[in-house]
């Protein structure tokens, strides 16, 4: 038997029986497209992450506080009392001449209430200095960023994100306005006048929903901010480094005066880069994504069961049928082919078909919003080979043991069946 007529056998077969071999390859169909989505969202979640990270800006190291509280992971001022860094870190750093070191700004990052006019909008407010634009790679659409005239005087001025000045100010421009934050909870509100706005921020930039304002303007007015000894607390400092600098040796020498500064034998703060964030976000998503893969992959498993059920039920089925072609001379070979080719057929069917519902699928969900969060799908070419390949390897293997069997049937006894 060639493998055209294996194929227009199991063919015949399978359209003899079209809403059982419908049901039997629906297993399959789910197991694949299941295969390809959640991989997809797993790989969405990566670039998502990734490109959040690369949004910050370049050639960047972070230093954070190893305090579990702080503002910078609670978005309140509630923590901010147990950070271990100081704005005279950020300066020492600045001017200490760290090879590699090109630009630092320290921070204090807290959530507020952005109110103009009638309109108000929850906010990420990030009070810094005058560098931080040059730290960030940040653009002005109008007006300027932060100045260092700023810095001195202790101004209560604002530069705001795209998004932000669009919500609060939509088709106008609003250098020169006054826009009102409120922290704690609204316990504490001052008033800022606008002298920049951002260009819109590419990729997944968090600056886009950010206001920013002078350390020194509001640090009088929040007296938490303040050591014992009279030192302002900051919740990060970033720097930039130089193109093509040796990041991990600006670490290590930022840690070592780090350590001189605070008096301490173990570090009580985080240096992390942002190839350092990068690969953590990458392992973690990896992961997320094997672990999503081999849950859909039980459902292949399942589905493979259920054509190897499938099958057997019609080698019972069809017993007479297989003694009559031995009969007339067909070979255990021949058996073998017929039954391994229906099962494959079936496999690559419910395959194809889950390679549509997986495509499609994921292009649906891209940009959804789920749980207030905007899904990111991204199609990877390797999941739906792996899934097509392991449709393929499910088929042949379910059809073997019964393509076995009825090798194994008595052509005799086979031809009394009824």
């Amino acid at each position: 038997m060639s493998a055209l007529d294996a194929f227009r056998t199991a063919l015949r077969a399978i359209v003899a029986n079209r809403l059982r071999s419908a049901l039997t390859s629906l297993g399959l169909v789910i197991g694949v497209s299941s295969v390809i989505v959640l991989i997809a969202v797993g790989q969405g979640t990566q670039r998502g992450v990734t490109d959040r990270i690369r949004g910050l800006g370049t050639d960047l190291v972070f230093v954070e506080p190893s305090a579990e509280a702080t503002t910078s992971q609670t978005g309140s001022l509630a923590g901010l009392a147990q950070s271990t860094l100081v704005q005279s870190d950020a300066t020492a750093i600045a001017v200490n001449g760290i090879p590699g070191v090109a630009a630092v700004a320290a921070q204090v990052a807290v959530d507020a209430q952005a109110v103009a006019g009638p309109e108000n909008v929850g906010v990420g407010i990030v009070a810094t200095s005058s560098a931080y634009a040059e730290v960030r790679d940040l653009e002005i659409r109008s007006g300027s960023f932060l100045t260092a005239v700023h810095d001195e005087d202790r101004a209560l001025v604002a530069v705001l994100g795209a998004r932000v000045s669009e919500t609060l100010y939509p088709g106008l421009d609003p250098v020169g306005q006054e826009v009102r934050l409120s922290f704690v909870g609204g316990r504490i509100t001052l008033a800022f006048t606008v002298v920049g706005v951002l260009e819109e921020q590419g990729g997944a930039s968090e600056a886009n929903d950010q206001v920013f304002i002078p350390l020194s303007g509001v640090a009088n007015r929040l007296r938490v901010l303040f050591t014992p000894t009279g030192d302002l607390r900051v919740t990060q400092i970033d720097i930039q480094t130089e193109s093509g600098a040796d990041e991990e040796r600006v670490k290590e020498d930022v840690g070592n005066l780090l350590l001189f500064l605070h008096d301490t034998p173990e570090p009580d703060f985080v240096i992390q880069s942002q190839d350092d964030l990068i690969s953590a976000a990458t392992e973690v998503s990896n992961t997320l994504s094997i672990l999503l893969g081999s849950i859909a992959g039980i459902s292949l498993l399942v589905g493979g069961i259920g054509v190897m059920n499938i099958m057997l039920v019609s080698v019972t089925e069809r017993t007479r049928e297989i003694g009559i072609r031995r009969a007339v001379g067909a070979t255990a070979g021949d058996i073998v082919k017929q039954f391994v080719t229906e099962a494959l057929t079936l496999s690559l069917f419910g395959g194809v078909v889950g390679i549509a519902l997986g495509i499609g699928g994921s292009l649906a969900l891209d940009g959804r919003e789920l749980g207030g969060q905007a899904m990111t799908t991204l199609i990877q070419p390797q999941s739906i080979a792996a899934a097509f390949l392991v449709a393929a390897v499910v088929g042949f293997a379910s059809g073997s043991y019964p393509a076995y069997r009825a090798t194994t049937l008595d052509p005799i006894a086979a031809l009394r069946n009824e």
